[in-house]
């Protein structure tokens, strides 16, 4: 099994990367088409704003790619802002298209929150999936100040914090972390494994 781990200079790829060095998960850090495209699976990694972080994906004619290998029914999982980048648009710093793999809008968190949302919060699970199995009640680690707003039908799992905030999101084979599962102790690694046997079964079926 191999994971291509985006590398648009934008995202924290080397901490991801190690992590699924971690638990014995080939990858590659990589911006190269072809080789995004012959992976088991991909991460999209991602920290700063969300226009930046579309900016950099259509420079390197990323987009086209990410999109095709969804339409080929690779998995993909998007983390913090990488999970953002999966939905159809975000307010921040003025109206931005996104990816459209998820349906749903970015916005900020309401000012009933303290802005930024930084460090540990509890999961609720509402659906089951290989990447939610057995997280209910954990907490991971989360830093930002936007959030993704679906129908619940996408919401796998969410965390409270003044509003409703879906840490995990799914549609089909893609999947977003709002968190970072490589800073989140034993239950962000068991989420990668999760996503570990997404593309096991995905592989199996193509």
């Amino acid at each position: 099994m191999q994971i291509a781990i985006i590398d648009y200079d934008a995202g924290n790829t080397k901490s991801v990367s190690k992590a699924l060095d971690f638990i014995g998960i080939e990858n590659t850090i990589t911006a190269v088409k072809k080789t995004i495209l012959e992976a088991d699976g991909i991460i999209l990694p991602g920290v700063g704003a969300f226009p930046q972080a579309m900016a950099a994906l259509e420079e390197r004619d990323l987009i086209a790619v990410l999109q095709e290998a969804v339409a080929h029914g690779k998995p993909l999982l998007g983390v913090c802002l990488g999970m953002q980048l999966l939905l159809d648009s975000s307010e921040e710093f003025g109206y931005t298209q996104g990816l459209g793999l998820i349906p749903g809008h970015v916005k900020l968190l309401p000012d009933t929150a303290k802005i930024p949302h930084m460090g540990w919060n509890q999961l609720e699970v509402k659906q089951n999936s290989p990447l939610t199995r057995d997280q209910d009640g954990n907490f991971v680690y989360y830093v930002h100040s936007y959030y993704a707003v679906c129908d619940a039908k996408y919401v796998m799992a969410s965390s409270d914090y003044s509003v409703e905030i879906p840490g995990i999101i799914a549609n089909e084979n893609v999947y977003g972390a709002q968190f970072h599962p490589e800073k989140s102790g034993q239950a962000g690694l068991e989420i990668l494994q999760g996503f570990k046997e997404v593309i096991t079964c995905a592989s199996s079926q193509q």
